[in-house]
């Protein structure tokens, strides 16, 4: 496999992406390490106990108190944990919107080849080493080291290791837990006793192998970091190249493009077909689509090919999304038992590279497939977006239409009041058109309705769901609704052939109708105009070359 981590950064923010076969498969962000929680390490103090949750509030010196479920604690401790008591706690999940962090008590301490378990027993084999002997190697070497009362889990970059590396690096690990143990005693409260390394350092401890991984940097400063990080783990520091390209590092190796269709809900397949990916609040849920993919011998082979190469895509964008938690997908319908053991297995060979696990659950009755992913990292969503003001997370937005009628029913409460003689709306040109409507038509009922002048401004600057109102003077608010006067010269578009006037050709300004007098032949060309009339929904005009 052709393997390489493209690091990059601007603006004080590092992004490194992991590319496997030319594909961007996993992907990071770090904006300010000041700002990232997970897994650092805090003294804290129990704010509440929560018998009802079986959990507490803990103060780790954060603006929002930690979430400890007490099933990480010890029965004994769990029942007699008050307020006030002191606890050393880790960050296991980042704070999300209005929650605080989640913290445990099962302390990690990660290093290259191994992870020092100081508060758990027992010793656990990374299950991406499948070479049975190697494991059976590695499990012995770490019962040798195991240190007393305490755990320890092999790492997969531990393989072909041997005792001597393995002891060196625990032995960093439990100088380093000494001295979290020393400062959690010498505070008195709450205080943060460790903070995990930044992202490059985190990249090459974790994701870098000397035999099959090149490291692409673009800038001096990231190749000697790189290069120290590497020496520091005592590994071959050739492997990091300079790019010096015109183009930014990602858009040159194809990376954005990436990026962009993991925040798209449809992925296209290379056969033809598609997944149509959507998140909820409970689940993700993955539609399989056939799509323009029509196979070639007969139905059967064409469901079973889109559905392996959808088993493939779903295991890479699971990774490269980062989403945990509850999956469902609903691959195209395979009558044969056979066919879906073949797409089953498709799917464990793909997600065997992910890190992540992720436990297949098998079909239900219904033939949807159920899985569930380990909630590691923050989704690739939560990284690089937020939530729309416009349509408040939806995804979806009014139509103009809607818009239109909510703003018709606001213009007929302002019109209740009796010291307003006029309205006038500023709203988005295309929402403008649908409120006053073929000829006025719309605006004309609005006022017969309402009792009272109606003016409409369209303007752009504002969101197609956004409105505001003024009440005046009939004779002011006119003013201020028109957009053109007599005599003004603009360059306008002709959208269309006027509906009524076979001469003339229709153009708009933020909403406002203009008919501009011989310009039918004239759709799709920007034509310099003269207004000559004007009126409340619409002004006349003429060419400027025929003005005479």
């Amino acid at each position: 496999m052709d393997r390489m981590i493209a690091i990059s950064s601007l603006l004080q923010h590092v992004q490194v992406g992991l590319v496997e076969d030319g594909r961007l498969v996993e992907y990071y962000l770090e904006r300010d390490v000041q700002d990232r929680l997970m897994n650092n390490i805090y003294k804290g103090r129990v704010e509440n106990v929560l018998p009802g949750m079986d959990a507490a509030f803990v103060d780790i010196g954060l603006a929002k108190n930690a979430f400890l479920f007490l099933a990480d604690l010890s029965p004994e401790r769990a029942a007699n944990l008050r307020k006030g008591d002191a606890v050393l706690v880790q960050v296991a999940k980042e704070a999300e919107g209005t929650k605080g962090p989640r913290v445990t008590t099962q302390i990690t301490l990660p290093g290259r080849y191994l992870v020092l378990l100081p508060t758990q027993e027992g010793v656990g084999i990374s299950r991406q080493i499948t070479d049975e002997a190697e494991r059976a190697r590695l499990k012995e070497l770490a019962q040798e080291l195991l240190p007393e009362g305490m755990g320890l889990i092999v790492r997969t970059m531990a393989q072909n290791q041997e005792l001597e590396e393995l002891q060196e690096e625990l032995e960093r690990l439990i100088q380093e837990w000494s001295r979290i143990q020393r400062r959690f005693q010498g505070k008195s409260s709450a205080y943060l006793l460790y903070r995990d390394h930044d992202l490059i350092y985190r990249i090459v401890r974790d994701l870098y192998s000397p035999h099959h991984t090149k490291i692409l940097v673009d800038s001096r400063a990231l190749q000697r970091r790189v290069a120290k990080e590497l020496q520091d783990l005592g590994l071959d520091t050739s492997s990091v190249e300079l790019y010096e390209g015109k183009l930014s590092l990602f858009t040159y190796l194809g990376l954005d493009k990436d990026l962009e269709r993991a925040r798209s809900p449809r992925v296209w397949l290379d056969c033809g077909g598609y997944l149509v990916i959507n998140q909820t609040e409970a689940l993700l849920t993955i539609d399989v689509n056939t799509g323009k993919f029509v196979g070639g011998k007969d139905l059967q082979n064409t469901v079973l090919t889109t559905n392996l190469e959808a088993a493939a895509e779903i295991a890479r964008q699971l990774r490269l999304r980062n989403v945990g938690g509850i999956v469902v997908v609903d691959f195209v319908h395979m009558a044969q038992e056979a066919d879906r053991e073949q797409v089953l297995q498709r799917l464990r060979e793909s997600l065997g590279a992910d890190k992540t696990r992720t436990k297949i659950c098998g079909f239900t009755r219904l033939g949807l497939l159920e899985l569930v992913r380990r909630k590691v990292k923050r989704p690739l969503t939560e990284m690089l977006e937020v939530e729309c003001p416009a349509c408040r997370g939806t995804g979806r937005v009014d139509a103009d239409e809607t818009t239109a009628l909510r703003i018709a029913r606001a213009v007929q409460a302002a019109a209740q009041e009796e010291d307003v003689e006029a309205v006038l709306v500023r709203c988005h040109s295309a929402v403008a058109a649908q409120l006053i409507g073929p000829g006025g038509k719309n605006l004309e009922l609005l006022e017969q309705e309402a009792g009272k002048a109606v003016f409409v401004r369209g303007d752009d600057t504002l969101a197609k769901g956004a409105f505001e109102l003024t009440c005046g003077t009939a004779a002011s608010l006119e003013q201020k609704a028109l957009p053109v006067a007599v005599g003004d010269r603009l360059t306008v578009k002709i959208s269309e052939p006027h509906a009524k006037n076979p001469g003339s050709g229709l153009a708009r300004l933020h909403g406002y109708a203009l008919e501009c007098l011989d310009c039918s032949a004239l759709v799709g060309q920007t034509v310099e105009v003269e207004i000559v009339e004007v009126y409340r929904t619409g002004a006349l005009a003429r060419p400027v070359e025929n003005r005479n």
